[in-house]
């Protein structure tokens, strides 16, 4: 085992509590929380600030927005922000758009059986995968 030593630090109540909370949920003493919370930041500072995916079971979607509607997402993110007290990012933002968006469909498809599937395809972008009018 390796040797440790003890770690202490004076931190703001509303950090504490949101650590206590994660700590709880994840199931982990103190001690290992921090700890592995303090790997992962080292990790990340290492590999040029970006975090690593431990079980890779992720996937990356990238497309481009007209700049006038990136500034109503992030004055949007801002806004909701300032509202909830809770940073609103834009990954959040966009997920759970997409999964508010499927979640609709869905019912929709279970709604209506046989509808759906019957439809034809309105994939009508210039490259494969790509949604009418995401240019």
């Amino acid at each position: 085992m390796a040797q440790t030593k003890n770690l202490c630090a004076l931190i703001d109540l509303d950090l504490h509590q949101k650590i206590t909370a994660a700590r709880e949920q994840a199931g982990q003493t103190t001690s290992e929380y921090i700890t592995d919370l303090l790997i992962e930041y080292f990790e990340m500072k290492e590999n040029g600030g970006n975090a690593t995916m431990p079980n890779n079971n992720t996937r990356t979607m990238a497309f481009q927005i007209d700049e006038a509607l990136f500034q109503r997402i992030k004055t949007h993110l801002e806004r909701e922000t300032t509202r909830t007290g809770h940073k609103l990012t834009q990954k959040e933002f966009v997920l759970g758009l997409i999964e508010q968006a499927l979640d609709e469909a869905e019912r929709q498809v279970q709604e209506a059986p046989g509808e759906a599937e019957t439809q034809p395809s309105q994939e009508t972008g210039d490259e494969p995968g790509e949604a009418p009018g995401a240019d």
